[in-house]
This record gives C-alpha cells, structure tokens and sequence, in this order.
C-alpha cells in the first residue's frame, strides 16, 4: 500500500536479476566463485599496509552516480543486495583526463572485499560479460569499471553482493544488533554493504530501497525518504511468510547517509505543521519495553523543528521524520536522511531512570541531529577533511537551540565553557593536537574529536560575534542559495559569511588550519587625568601570522560596581593591540572575553593574577559567563597555591569572602547561576593550569578548599538547603525539567556535596552519610538521587555501612535497566576512595557490565 509518499520513482530501473543466487538467497549448487573471492583471500592473508591520506590531494571523479536503486534480501546469516546505479561524466570535471581521480576514467566503485561478496557485475546494453583487468579491475578496497565499458553500454551498472551482518563486529555498514538489523555508514560504512563510490562529494538520488525480510521477526523495515509501498511478498522462505517495504528518497544525498533498519519495534507517533502548513508524520521506533520513555524526545524534536524554522527559516522538507534507538549502535546518534538512529541513552527519559543532565542531553542531541538536515545532509562536505563544516557548525546550532529554548544562554553556555576547556584544550596540549581541519588522515574515524566538533562550533560562534546574529542568519541565507544539494568545503563557507556581509574574513580562515589553543594576555593602565583607559592585548599561537580574535570586552567602574562600557567586540588582528576607551569618570575593572568570545587561554601580562580584581568581578560583572569565571579563577588560584605550598592566608580569605557574597546575593534570580558560581573548577580544568600532572595532589588541595568553605558557611548552606527543600516538596509530586525545576534540583546538590565534604572524624562521617542517605531515600527523581549516590560511594569509616547500602539499594532499583546500571558502575568507577583500582577491576568483573556497547562506556561518564 502507499502511505505517506510526495513522490514516487519516475521510471526506476528494472529490477537486476540474480545470476548466482535464487529467490530465497541460497547459493546454486553450480553458482561461479565471487567475483573477489581471491582478492578477498589475499586481503586477509596479507592486509595492505595503511595510506595517510592528504587534504590537498583531493580530486573529484570522472564518473558519478546520480541515481541508485537498492534491493535488500535479509536472511538468517545472509543478506543479497542487488544494487542499480545510474552513471554519468562527472560535470565538475573539465578534463577527465588530467582532473579525474582513479585508473582508466572510468567508475571508482568502494567495497571491502572482506565482507563483501561480489556475486554479478554488468553494465546495461552489453550483452557480453564484462572482461577482468579489461572492462573492469580489482583492487584492495576497489572495483574501477573501464570508461570505454561504461560507454559501450547505457551508463547503467548492476551489481549483486553478499554479505553477512551477523558476522560484522565492526558495527560499520549492516550489522544485526540483538534481534534486529540497523546500519551506520558514516564515515566509510556503506563500501561495506555494497560496491559504491563511498565518498561525500557523490550525491545521488536513492530513487528505490526494497527491503524484505521474515515478516514475524521483522514487520519495521525503515529506510530513508518517504514510505512508497509495503506488504506481504509472494515467495516463503521454509514456510516462513515475508513481508518488504519500499523506501524513495528525492533529496540527492552522499553514501554516508543511507540507513536502513528493520526489527520488531515499537512506535511512539506525532505530528508536527511546518511554517508553510504542510503536516509532518514523526515516529519514534524502540523496543516495544522502552515506548513510553520516548516522549521527552518527540517534545525535544518538534521544539528543535520550530525553533529551526524560526530562527533559520528552515523548513522540514519530507512528509515522515522517522527515529529509531538501538541499545547496540555504536555512535552517539546519526543524522541519516529522515531516519536518525540513536543509541537508546540518547532518546529514552523518565524522572525516575534519568537525570537533569540526561533529560538536557536528549533534547541537544535529538536537535543536533534534526539540525544536520541542512548543515550536513541538503549542504554536506566535499571530503572528510572538511567535517567540521557540518559538524562544527551543527554543535553551534543546537547550542544556540538548547540556551534560547530553556531561557537559559548564560547557563548553558558555562556548561559549553566547561568541556571546551577540560576536554578540547587537553586534547589541544596533548599528541593528537590537530587543526579542526586536519591536512592528513590515515583512518577518518580518529578525526570524530573534541576539536573537530567542539573547537569547531566555536569557530562557527566567533563569525556570529564578529557579524551579528543578524549578519551570521544573513550569510547562512546566502550559504544555502549558493550550495543546496551540494557537497563543499570550509571555504565556501567563509566566502559565504564574507560576501553576505561585505568583509573581508581572508586572516580569519587561519583558525582553519592551526592547531593548539592561542593564549591571549593583557596588561592595562588608566589616565585619570584624560579619563582613559588603555587595554593591550597580546596573541600567540601556533600560527606564522596572527589571527583574528575577536575579544568582546566591558568595563565596569572600580568604586560603584556600575557598568560604565558595555560590551564591545575587539578585532584583535595583530600580534599585539592597544585599546583605548576615552571618558570615563574614574578608573574602571576590564571585564576581558566576556561570554567566552574566542577559544583561547586568557593570561594576564605579568602572569601575576590580580585576585582584588577578580573577586570584584564574581560579586559585580553583568555577563554571567565572565562573572562564573572569575569565581572560577579566584577559586583556582587557591588550589594552585596550595598545591605550589606558596601562602595562601590572604587568598583563603578572600575566596571565603566572595563565596560569602555569592551565596547571600538576592541579585541572582537564577538558581544554576548561582549554583555554577558557588562550584570549584574540576580537576580536568586545574590540571590545564599546571606543567605536571598530578591528580591526587590536585585533588587533595580542591578537597582542603572545599572543606574551608564547608565549614566556614555550614549553618548557612544548612538553611538554604533546607529552604530548597521545602520549596520543592511545596512545589508536588508532578516532575518538571524547566529552569527553575532544574536550577533549585543543582543548586541544592551543590549545597549537599558542600555539607557532605565535612567528614573527617567519626562524628562527622556519620552525620555526613545520615544527610547523603536521606537525600537519596527520599530522592523522587534521578537527578538528587545520583547527587546523593555520588555522595555515599565515596564514604569511609563510620559512613561506610550507609556507602554499601545505598550502593545495594540504587542496584535493586535499577531493576536491570541498562541505562540506570551505567551510571551505577560510572559512580562507583569514579568514587574517591583509597582502594577505587581493587573496586573497579571488581566492577568489571560484575554480571551486568559488558564492553560489548562501546558508546556505553563513553556516555556513562
């Protein structure tokens, strides 16, 4: 039957015939040997050694696909793909011969003969088979079809290949994942499904994806576009019945974006009326188990949908939005064209299974996903290289979605600032530093990093900073006219944003190519008697020529706290720059790279911090970012001193005092607010600003600080905890992940690992687990009952009891969850205890941890 289709094949080529196979996928008992079966022989027996691949060396094909048919045959231990592909001279080529890249200008074809049988090869309009090493050649990794065979025929070429899903442990390309088949293609996936040119730059229409399957075991069978035909098929297989469906997708798109599913799964379904009042079919797929939890991520979905539309002017363009979560899939999620694949940690979300942190984690990447159907899927990248292009820009995207939507930019931006800083300037300092746009490659899968995406989005944010929202929405109209439906580069990009804006952002594509993370210092004086204030900021970076840094400052008067220059952007362009700010009244405290502008380190000249200043700055600064750092520096700067036994009287008091200040000021209305400016920085963070490493040691000094703080405000932590208690017990039983639910659920968490840092004596243990363990019993969501768990599995001595209690309880409770038991491993596994390596190797030990899902052991942490 037809549901949900806008437009169907227009004359899809015939069906290939199976000339080594029959109906059912068995092999003929006089079936020729596979075509690469001795390649494939040689491959195992001797692998090729790895190729580092180069930027430059790029150069599009002679020949591409513009049209492909699929025709899937899933059987128990075996999967038939007959695939037809519509073949034309490439028109991005002018000279074949001196541009194209491959032997002979004809068709490069990837495939893994390892895992992919080659069973029929033709080209339509010849009627003799084709000649090895003459009309076609075999390579590792290869199949390159001659340009004169190409010509000979009607440019149509069939292929027939085997494969074995069951046995790909790779999960890369068509894997069976429990009872059900998904794929994941991105990077290089589909040349292990089929011969097919995989890279981005070929864009081809998937006129027709037929997929058949055993109908009991498998009745979804989803793959991209929209939904042309399905039903019951006429052969059966050991008296199986069998069902298919047909998929047609009309938008061209690059290999990396097919998918295919099918299982027995359950549906959550909604709709969403795009601006131009067209209505859109959304369907969620899960285990039939985990239905009811997918409810948060359909909302998640239309918010992202409208706040696209509204923002980018950027419409949904298929009739049915399908996403499927896989407990097995090995990537965080993939934004297939109209079937997005999830790992199920990425989608399922009650109050009593997931977190605060979960339920905002859900709705950013269900929106990141959704996003990349302009930046990644209708816009995609020439080459790998240029993966940034859509990832970078897509984290930017869903960034800016998740602080708008939840009234929440300055919040949601400090919890951006935090992993840029204590995870990319790491991998920044580390040995695989690399640009966002690498030069070279040997396996692409390594380059799916912090920098790639994260350094990457804040690129994206540093052209918003330098033209204004207004002209960012202007250069990314101008982005999608040029190049809708095409692959291209960081460069079109930028060219975009320049001439959307007239200027000129030549010096700003260095960031492009330069690894490391620039260092921005400053030194300022004042002229009273000129009311001016001079700002000398300073570069260095890893660059031959100096960058261009956009570094957004204000300034606020040193006697009355008012600010008297707000925020202005600094085009630092120079190795170094003075700034001047004419009349002023009186001397003034330079708020510097407010609202984190540029992902830089910010030293001051001397290297000497100015602790009055920034403590100034945590009791006075308007932007919420800069005054959360300037908390977070004075507070480092303690630890380090302590950690450097330099004396650290002055400075203990002086953290204690705007602790104090933080904690009273009826000014913050925000409750995250002040919860992430009463927070010490991370250890991960800390260890950036020393030369030697050492973890226990950092971790010992921001113990000692903490405690100080403890116990210097306990009675009134107590009282505001509390408080927070009581206004959350008034507010029902009815569970809400608003701002203000989320805000007073952390900061009263923040108020409890405060209380519960004093535990030094048996007194204090006791009294410490008894506050952890009612936190935790009387926790009516994940979010304080993880709080108080992170608590307790970190007690000693006379809390220990209530430690192997609570860790006993949050056990049973879990109730076999996958999900939950994550995070029942990953606290225990980061516990602060001094026997935690004898407790983790028993923890891997345990019947209920596996390493089988690698994605587990990242999203747990």
């Amino acid at each position: 039957m037809a549901a949900n289709s806008t437009e169907e094949p227009s004359n899809p080529p015939k069906k290939a015939k199976l000339s080594t196979t029959d109906v059912n996928g068995d092999a003929k008992e006089n079936s020729p040997t596979a075509l690469n079966s001795a390649l494939a022989a040689a491959t195992l027996a001797s692998p090729p050694a790895p190729v580092e691949i180069f930027r430059n060396d790029y150069k599009p094909l002679a020949h591409v696909v513009s049209k492909v048919s699929l025709d899937f045959s899933l059987y128990d231990g075996k999967t038939i793909v007959e695939t037809v592909m519509t073949v034309e001279e490439n028109k991005n080529v002018a000279d074949n011969s001196n541009n194209a890249s491959g032997e002979d200008e004809g068709l490069v074809l990837n495939g893994d003969e390892t895992c992919v049988k080659l069973l029929n090869l033709s080209v339509d309009g010849i009627d003799d088979t084709l000649k090895p090493d003459v009309d076609y050649i075999l390579s590792p990794g290869k199949l390159v079809i001659s340009a004169d065979a190409l010509r000979r025929g009607d440019m149509v070429v069939r292929t027939t290949v085997e494969i074995v899903p069951e046995d790909n442990t790779q999960l890369s390309g068509l894997y069976k994942s429990g009872p059900m088949y998904c794929s994941q293609c991105e990077a290089e996936g589909f040349r292990r499904i089929t011969y097919y040119p995989d890279r981005p730059d070929v864009m081809a229409t998937f006129e027709s994806v037929r997929i058949e399957a055993d109908a009991e075991n498998f009745p979804v069978l989803l793959s991209n576009g929209n939904l042309v035909e399905e039903g019951e098929c006429s052969n059966v297989s050991e008296g199986r019945k069998r069902k298919f469906a047909v998929w047609s997708d009309p938008f061209p798109k690059p290999s990396y974006l097919f998918a295919l599913v099918a299982g027995d799964l359950g549906c959550m379904e909604d709709s969403f009326t795009t601006m131009s009042g067209r209505n859109v079919t959304l369907r969620f797929y899960s285990e039939h188990k985990n239905v009811s939890k997918m409810g948060y991520a359909v909302e998640s979905l239309k918010r992202a949908m409208k706040w696209d539309e509204d923002t980018f002017g950027l419409e949904y363009d298929l009739d049915l939005f399908n996403v499927v979560a896989v407990e097995s899939f090995n990537m965080g999620a993939m934004e297939n064209k109209s079937l997005n694949v999830f790992n199920t940690s990425c989608v399922l979300a009650d109050p009593v299974t997931s977190s605060d942190a979960n339920f905002q984690r859900i709705e950013g990447i269900i929106a990141h996903e959704y996003f990349h159907n302009w930046t990644g899927n209708r816009v995609t990248c020439r080459d790998w290289f240029q993966l940034t292009l859509k990832e970078g820009l897509t984290v930017f995207r869903d960034q800016q979605f998740s602080g708008q939507v939840n009234n929440s930019t300055a919040v949601n931006r400090i919890g951006v600032v935090q992993f840029v800083r204590g995870r990319q300037f790491a991998e920044d300092d580390g040995p695989m530093s690399h640009p966002i746009r690498p030069d070279s490659y040997i396996a692409m899968d390594n380059f799916y990093t912090a920098t790639v995406y994260r350094k990457g989005s804040e690129i994206i944010r540093m052209y918003d900073t330098i033209l204004s929202s207004t002209g960012f929405r202007k250069g990314m109209d101008l982005y999608f006219k040029r190049h809708d439906g095409c692959a291209v580069t960081c460069d079109d990009f930028l060219a975009a944003m320049a001439d959307a804006n007239g200027v000129d952002l030549s010096q700003f594509s260095r960031w492009y190519s330069t690894s490391g993370t620039p260092t921005v210092t400053y030194e300022s004086s004042y002229d009273a008697k000129k009311g001016l204030f001079h700002l000398t900021l300073t570069q260095s970076s890893r660059s031959n020529d100096p960058l261009f840094i956009p570094v957004a400052v204000g300034l606020l008067d040193r006697e009355s706290g008012e600010e008297v220059v707000p925020t202005t952007v600094l085009e630092l362009k120079e190795t170094s720059q003075t700034f001047d700010f004419p009349g002023l009244k009186g001397d003034v405290v330079p708020s510097i790279l407010r609202n984190f502008s540029a992902p830089v380190k910010l030293e001051p000249a001397s290297g000497k911090v100015n602790e009055s200043d920034l403590a100034f700055l945590a009791a006075k600064d308007t932007d919420g970012v800069n005054r959360w750092d300037s908390a977070q520096r004075l507070y480092a700067a303690l630890i380090l001193k302590i950690l450097n036994n330099e004396s650290f009287d002055e400075s203990m008091n002086r953290v204690l005092d705007t602790f104090g200040e933080t904690l009273k000021d009826e000014g913050i209305s925000d409750d995250s607010m002040r919860a992430f400016a009463l927070i010490l920085p991370g250890e991960s963070t800390l260890a950036e600003a020393v030369k030697v490493v050492d973890p226990p040691a950092i971790r010992n000094a921001r113990k000692q600080v903490k405690k100080a703080i403890a116990i210097k405000f306990k009675g009134e932590i107590t009282a505001y905890y509390n408080k927070l208690t009581a206004d959350i017990a008034s507010d029902g039983t009815t569970f809400k992940v608003d701002g203000a639910s989320v805000g007073r659920r952390r900061l009263r968490n923040v108020y409890l690992g405060y209380l519960c840092s004093i535990n030094e004596t048996a007194e204090e243990q006791k009294v410490a687990a008894y506050l952890a363990s009612s936190h935790f019993n009387a926790a009516t969501g994940m979010t304080d009952k993880l709080a108080a768990f992170n608590q307790l599995v970190s007690m000693s001595g006379d809390g220990a009891s209530a430690r192997d209690a609570a860790i006993q309880k949050f056990y049973d409770d879990a109730d076999g969850d996958p999900l939950v038991l994550d995070k029942w491993f990953a606290c225990q596994a980061g516990a602060d205890l001094p026997d935690l390596l004898e407790r983790v190797v028993k923890l891997t030990e345990h019947r209920d941890f596996t390493l089988k899902t690698p994605i587990v052991v990242v999203l747990s942490s």
